[in-house]
């Protein structure tokens, strides 16, 4: 079964363009280094949540949104593999700031147990 990297991040509304442009030109590098998939989804619907929501999971400030991402790999071990690569890929270096909050970003690797599509 696939292996999925997921992504929570905090983005500044008026980031959303730059946001855009940095994620369309980094997902062929993961797609070059083994991912089957790159998705960049923007906060379109978030409800608030009684204890918990995407909002608060990641601190995201007024004039914020959400972006939910994920990459999809064939396996772990693609992944593994890719990701070295992508890391130390000098086309991911930032050409400036990043439009987003890196440090309130989350993410991690999930192990698939369920896949159905239509």
């Amino acid at each position: 079964m696939s292996y999925i990297d997921g992504f929570l991040v905090p983005v500044p509304d008026g980031n959303k363009e730059a946001y855009r442009t940095m994620a369309a030109k980094a997902a062929p590098i993961f797609i070059e280094h083994g991912a089957l998939r790159v998705v960049e989804a923007w906060d379109d619907d978030i409800k608030t949540g009684k204890t918990n929501d995407f909002r608060t999971a990641i601190i995201a400030e007024e004039g914020e949104k959400v972006v939910f991402s994920w990459i999809e790999w064939p396996s772990k071990a693609v992944r593994d593999a890719g990701m070295q690569k992508v890391m130390v890929d000098e086309r991911m270096k930032p050409d400036g700031d990043l439009p987003f909050s890196g440090p309130r970003m989350i993410y991690g690797g999930f192990a698939t147990i369920v896949d159905e599509a239509a």
